[in-house]
This record gives C-alpha cells, sequence and structure tokens, in this order.
C-alpha cells in the first residue's frame, strides 16, 4: 500500500530565530521531496506590531518563498488552535516551530504555545528547533501607541463616563434603582471598548465607572466610603463585569475586522476566478492579474509575460508560476515588502492566473495533438483511397491496351471503339483525380494565387461541360442563362474546375437517363451558378458534413468507382477564396440543387 505523501509546515513569525526554522523545514522538505507550506498566524496585535518586527516578518516571508514555501495567511486569537486546524485541513505530516518559551517558568504559568500544539495536534510530528533566543533576548514587542491617539481615546472614554454619569444622575432623580444605573456604567463600558481602538481606554471605563458611581450614588454621596456590608463585593462584580464587557467588544471588533478581510478576500478571488473563465487569449489572462492586482494595492505594478529583467531600480518582482513552469512575472513599485494579508492574496491571484494558463496552454496542446492525430488519419485514409482507386483504371487501361496491342486484328470496330472510349473515360477520370489533389494540396499549403479577372460565366460553363466524362451522353444536360453577357470577377481556370466537379458529382449519383439543369443569373452584384439534379437527393444529415475534404456520403456510385471525397470540399475552398458562398439544398420535387456565388465582374474600357 503507498504511503502518504509527506507535507511539511514552518511557523512564520517576527522572531530573528524564525529564518532557521524556516531554512531547517525547506532542508526537511527537499530531503523527502514533499510539500513544503509556510504559515503565518496574524492575531488582533498584528496591528500594534512594530515596524522593526513587521520588517523581520517580510524578510521571513521572502525567505519562505525564496525556499520553495507556499506561504499561507489565517486570522485567529489562539496561535496555537489555528496551526492545529490548519494542519489537519491541509493534510500536514510534520510541523516545524521554534524553541522559545517551550517551557513553563511556573507550575501556575500559562501552557506554551509548544504545549498546547503538541495537545491539540497528539498524531502529528512536532519538531521543536533549538535556537540562541530561548532565554528571552528576544521578546515581541508591542508597539508604542502615538501620545496624541492615546490621549484621544481617554478623552473619549472620559466624555462618554460623563454622559453616562448625566444619565445615571437623571434616572436617579427619577426613582431609578441602583441596578438600574449600574447597567448604564456597563453600557458606558461597551460603546468606549466600541469608540477606542486601546486596552486602556475601556480599562481607564471600567475602573472609573465603579469610582464615579461610588462617588455619586452609593451611600454616602460624594464620598468614597460606603456604610453597605454588600456594597464592596457590589463594587467587585461591577468592575468585573465591565471588563468582560469591554473585553469581549474588543474581541468583536477584531473578529469583524478579520471576517471583513476574509471576505474581502473571497469577493476578490471570486471576481478573478470569474474573469479567468471568461478570458480566451493569454493576454486576456495577464490583463485580468493586473485589473485585480490593482484592487489590492495602490503602488504601481505592471504584468508580462515571461520573466522579466526591465524593472526599475526600487521595485520587487513576483513570478506566475507553477511547480514546473513560469508563466510570467508582476513588477510591483517599491522595494518594500506587502503586508501578510496582502501579500497572501496577490499570491492566491498569481497562483489561479498561472493555473488559468497552464490549462489554456495544455488544452491548445491537446487540440494541436488531436488536430495533428486527424491530419494523420486523413493522410493514411487519403493514401488508402488513391492507392485502390487509381488501381481499378489503371488495370482497366493496361488491360484494354494490352488487348489492342496483342489482338486489335481479331477484334470487331465496335470492340475496338468501346475498348478505345473506355481507356479515354479512365484516364480522363484519372487526370481529374491529380487536378483535384494538386488543388488540395496548394490550398492546404497556402499555395493557391487566385488570377482574378472579368470572365464571361457562359463562356466558362462551355468549357467546364468540354470536359465532363463522357458518361454525361446518358444523362440530360441543359443550360439556362437568365442574363446575357454576364461577367465574374473570378481566376477562371479554378471556377471551371468548380463547375466540372458538381456536374461530375452529379453524373455520378443519379440513375441514367436523369436530367442536370446548369443555370446562372446575376444579382446584387453577384453571379450565381446553380447545378440541379432530379436523383434520389442528399439527406438532411448529410448535408452538414458533404463540403468536409474527404467525406463520402453513402450513396452509392453508378460506375462502382470509390469517391475521394475531395471534389465538394474543394469547391467549398475555391468559392471561400473568391469571397463566395457554396451551399446545398433539395430540388423540388426531387433531387439536388448545389448553388455558388462569385463577385460580378465589370468590363473595364480602354480608349
Amino acid at each position: 500500500m503507498e504511503q502518504p505523501k509527506e507535507h511539511i509546515l514552518a511557523c512564520l513569525s517576527s522572531a530573528p530565530s524564525n529564518a532557521k526554522i524556516i531554512r531547517t523545514a525547506a532542508t526537511m522538505a527537499k530531503a523527502f521531496h514533499c510539500t513544503f507550506t509556510a504559515l503565518f498566524v496574524q492575531i488582533p496585535s498584528y496591528e500594534a506590531m512594530p515596524e522593526a518586527d513587521r520588517e523581520r516578518l517580510r524578510a521571513n516571508v521572502r525567505l519562505a518563498q525564496s525556499l520553495g514555501a507556499a506561504v499561507e495567511t489565517v486570522f485567529g486569537d489562539d496561535v496555537s488552535y489555528q496551526i492545529a486546524e490548519y494542519a489537519r485541513l491541509s493534510g500536514v505530516t510534520k510541523i516545524v516551530i521554534g524553541r522559545s518559551a517551550a517551557t513553563r517558568k511556573h507550575l501556575w504559568s500559562k501552557p506554551t504555545l509548544t504545549e498546547k500544539l503538541i495537545a491539540m495536534a497528539p498524531n502529528m510530528d512536532i519538531h521543536i528547533i533549538p535556537d540562541a533566543y530561548v532565554d528571552g533576548a528576544y521578546r515581541a514587542q508591542k508597539a508604542k501607541r502615538e501620545p496624541s491617539g492615546l490621549l484621544r481615546d481617554w478623552a473619549v472614554s472620559l466624555g462618554i463616563l460623563f454622559l453616562a454619569t448625566l444619565l445615571g444622575y437623571a434616572f436617579s432623580r427619577v426613582g431609578f434603582t441602583e441596578a438600574n444605573i449600574i447597567a448604564i456604567y456597563l453600557l458606558a463600558v461597551l460603546l468606549t471598548s466600541m469608540a477606542t481602538s486601546t486596552r486602556s481606554s475601556y480599562i481607564l471605563s471600567a475602573l472609573g465607572s465603579v469610582v464615579v458611581f461610588n462617588f455619586f450614588f452609593t451611600s454616602p454621596q460624594f464620598s468614597l466610603r460606603v456604610y453597605e456590608d454588600g456594597a464592596p463585593m457590589t463594587f467587585l462584580i461591577m468592575i468585573v463585569a465591565a471588563l468582560i464587557v469591554g473585553t469581549l467588544t474588543d474581541r468583536l471588533k477584531s473578529q469583524v475586522k478579520q471576517s471583513t478581510r476574509a471576505a474581502y478576500r473571497t469577493n476578490l478571488l471570486f471576481e478573478t476566478n470569474q474573469m479567468l473563465q471568461k478570458a480566451a487569449t493569454e493576454e486576456e489572462i495577464f490583463q485580468a492579474a493586473q485589473t485585480q492586482l490593482h484592487k489590492l494595492s495602490d503602488r504601481g505594478l505592471t504584468v508580462h509575460p515571461g520573466i522579466t529583467t526591465g524593472g526599475k531600480r526600487n521595485s520587487t518582482i513576483y513570478l506566475i508560476k507553477t511547480a514546473s513552469k513560469v508563466y510570467g512575472s508582476v513588477v510591483m513599485e517599491g522595494s518594500e515588502s506587502l503586508e501578510a494579508f496582502e501579500n497572501s492574496v496577490l499570491l492566491s491571484i498569481l497562483g489561479e492566473c498561472a493555473l488559468a494558463l497552464e490549462n489554456m496552454r495544455n488544452a491548445r496542446e491537446k487540440e494541436e495533438a488531436k488536430l495533428l492525430a486527424e491530419n494523420e488519419k486523413l493522410r493514411s485514409n487519403l493514401l488508402r483511397s488513391i492507392s485502390h482507386d487509381l488501381r481499378t483504371p489503371l488495370t482497366a487501361i493496361s488491360g484494354n491496351a494490352g488487348i489492342l496491342l496483342s489482338d486489335s486484328e481479331n477484334l470487331s470496330p465496335e470492340t475496338r471503339n468501346q475498348m478505345y472510349s473506355d481507356i479515354y473515360d479512365d484516364a480522363a477520370w484519372l487526370y481529374n483525380l491529380v487536378e483535384n489533389l494538386l488543388a488540395v494540396t496548394r490550398i492546404e499549403e497556402g499555395r493557391m494565387k487566385l488570377n482574378t479577372q472579368p470572365q464571361l460565366v457562359e463562356e466558362m460553363v462551355c468549357e467546364a461541360l468540354q470536359h465532363i466524362s463522357r458518361k454525361r451522353s446518358e444523362h440530360t444536360i441543359t443550360v439556362s442563362h437568365q442574363d446575357e453577357l454576364l461577367l465574374a470577377k473570378c481566376d477562371a481556370r479554378l471556377i471551371v474546375q468548380v463547375i466540372i466537379n458538381l456536374v461530375d458529382n452529379a453524373i455520378k449519383y443519379t440513375p441514367v437517363g436523369s436530367h442536370i439543369e446548369i443555370t446562372t443569373k446575376g444579382e446584387e452584384g453577384r453571379a450565381i451558378v446553380s447545378v440541379a439534379d432530379d436523383g434520389p437527393g442528399i439527406s438532411d444529415d448529410e448535408k452538414e458534413r458533404i463540403f468536409q475534404m474527404f467525406y463520402t456520403g453513402s450513396n452509392p456510385i453508378a460506375d462502382s468507382r470509390r469517391s475521394l471525397g475531395l471534389g465538394l470540399g474543394l469547391c467549398k475552398s475555391i468559392i471561400t477564396a473568391h469571397g463566395g458562398l457554396i451551399s446545398v439544398a433539395d430540388h423540388q420535387p426531387n433531387g439536388t440543387v448545389f448553388t455558388f456565388t462569385v463577385p460580378s465582374g465589370e468590363v473595364e474600357v480602354h480608349e
């Protein structure tokens, strides 16, 4: 039984030792020849991370990408839970993490991240990498709040507390109980947590609410002393409730922000997927990538097919690639890296584009291979058909000629004439076959050049009838010209070939004694030629395929010779090259009519 493939996960952080963890995980992934993912868990305090730690995190992300890792970002409060859950859902088999804070300092200390991770993923191989910062030389620092922003939050907190006190005073005058007034202060803490962005603000509001409530609404009023035995417990419950309300509100704000980001990412990727599905060319895929990336970042960027080295000096290059091929590159102005969230979305968009390009090229290669296979099949069928069809008339010609050479004196004049006629008919058939084959070859190689000049349609019809098979004597062929001196701007040699093929086709597929009518007329700048017969006709299914090259249909041929299916396909190619149309329809009351058009011509008068 095949063993499951390894998947190694390295945990990203802003710690200086994280680079060692990434390199160790990359070495393991290379040794196991397996998938390598680098995961960053973005917690609410990320927004307050100092710029030095952010830059170190960006450097670690770049390092992971350069070593072949797929960088992913998830959001949540509990880092160990997010790592364990991502590992479970993504099929990770080994987790590589640093040893910092891997042990507790006291029995009452909180479980470390590593301990919680081991507890949450007991069946996972967790590799703890020792580092030089285990003794606490490095601690993730919190960003220092700008004094102006902190003072603003405190001012908002005090303002809400003042309004709550006024409302509480009004309630006490009306006769509301202390429980109602406490509810007002809890509401004030909730509003403070929603209106400010620092934890100290709602802590200040919670403590201030207890002090102000004690000062204004408990006996004795306007002092911080209390006479009731249960008052201290009331104050304790009040401050605990206020802190819980503030903490939950702050956490809810963080979750809302993360949900908003996740929704934005999902919507952007959904739009990208829709645009890529509609793209019909590689240029449209690159344009879709550039459009979506502009929505992600306001920095200038350009998308290039292939790998470009023409970016500005201070620019960052991202590759549009799959595991086996690089399809393009994105040059983004500015040397600083994107934030973790933006970088994650950017890589997802580039991955979608790379996949779309790979699918498009695979589909094109598959279509080319299918076309090549069909061409080879047609070529093989053509060779087999030619071998068969050439053998029959050549055998007849050779046999008749041998008899005439060896025993012509003993043959009656009628027999000799019949044999001469058979030799002529077979030679004419072979000549027509060779002409069609040469014309098909010129069309396929793109060497068919039109020598278009104004030509009399009547003369082209007469010339075509002179080359029709001797079998024409077994049919009644009539010609009707509705317009005298009808001119067509065409290559006379090719149009004569079209008329010959259409009339020969009617002779082949209609019984002896059938009527064939050739009609010409001019209409709206076109010369129209029709060849109609009163034979058995053509089914609707065959009408859709009859102009395909090498299609022979199902009707038997009167002279027992097989058809190569070249005639009508060649006619369509010639008429299309002239800018005209050819069609087939039923001839009433029975039979078939072929009609083609070519541009009409005008006589040039030179004085």
